[in-house]
């Protein structure tokens, strides 16, 4: 009887084991940035866990080293230097395993990180693996000639690189280096996303044009700005401090073997990430990196043209 239950302990354990790893497996970065990690992270991988698609880990750096102040006392200082340098042991320790996953999210802004790390997601990308970038993880690493290859556009001045942008007609146009406004964005509104590549799996089956939550528009990207396959852009309006012009808002770019996503919708003020749009694009963006494939179907509520909508907190 003992063995029986036991055996039976067992197989239950060896079915709920398998089920979890034929989930696609999700590493969100995160740590440092300027904006709210520590409610963007839970929420992100809440949604992705709930689609049933994804089991998900977090992989948290270190937080950034302490400043000297303007009148630091001697034992400030003391104090502020043995801060240091616990955080270098612990940067010396974080080595996230990137190949263990089929997609790393990016939702980090901050600190460089250490060089082998560089290598190793470098190298990860390269060979196969999926990076989802999220609103201010394009505005990382300023000066990473690789990590701006996978994004293509970042938060950077007008003199780092080239923008793109659609004119009145629809047109994508380009501006080099030093022409035009660098990287901004104007007070948080709702916009009109539009679809610029409708048979792409994550966008597909969607509303030419959909209103999204209050975020933050970005424009003015700047970068190298190559092999960027636009999927979606918002107009950035002059009376909310906008250029004028179509900015780009999701986007795919090869990078080796590999596939990088960028999103830069996400602003954590209640509404933005919680956009069932936002949502629906994230849970489409990491399937489609790890798989190829979509088949994540659009929700019921999903936001039209007129409506924006948020997730239900459940």
């Amino acid at each position: 009887m003992i063995r029986s239950l036991l055996t039976c302990a067992f197989l239950t354990a060896a079915a709920a084991f398998a089920h979890a790893d034929d989930k696609i497996r999700v590493l969100i970065v995160d740590g440092q940035n300027n904006h709210n990690y520590k409610a963007m992270t839970p929420f992100m991988k809440a949604q992705l866990e709930r689609s049933g698609l994804f089991a998900v880990d977090v992989s948290t750096t270190p937080p950034a080293a302490p400043k000297p102040g303007k009148t630091e006392t001697p034992e400030q200082k003391e104090t502020r230097e043995k801060k240091v340098e616990e955080l270098k042991e612990q940067w010396a320790k974080w080595r996230p395993n990137f190949k263990d996953y089929k997609v790393v999210l990016g939702n980090y802004n901050g600190d460089s990180w250490p060089v082998e790390v560089n290598t190793a997601f470098e190298d990860y990308v390269k060979s196969g693996g999926g990076f989802l970038v999220i609103h201010a993880a394009n505005n990382a690493f300023p000066g990473w000639k690789e990590y701006d290859q996978m994004i293509g556009l970042g938060w950077r001045g007008k003199d780092y690189g080239a923008r793109v942008f659609y004119d009145d007609a629809g047109v994508l146009q380009r501006q080099e280096a030093k022409d035009g406004p660098g990287a901004g964005h104007g007070p948080q509104h709702e916009f009109l996303i539009t679809i610029r590549d409708a048979e792409h799996p994550i966008v597909k089956g969607m509303p030419k044009t959909w209103l999204h939550a209050t975020d933050e528009l970005y424009q003015g990207q700047r970068g190298p700005a190559e092999k960027m396959q636009i999927l979606a852009s918002a107009f950035a309006d002059r009376s909310k401090g906008g250029t004028g012009m179509g900015e780009p808002m999701l986007w795919v770019i090869p990078y080796g073997q590999g596939k990088v996503v960028t999103n830069v919708m996400g602003h954590e003020n209640g509404k933005a990430v919680q956009c069932v749009g936002f949502v629906t694009i994230l849970l489409r963006s990491c399937e489609w990196l790890a798989t190829g494939k979509v088949t994540v179907a659009l929700p019921e509520n999903f936001p039209t043209a007129e409506k924006s909508t948020l997730v239900e907190n459940k």
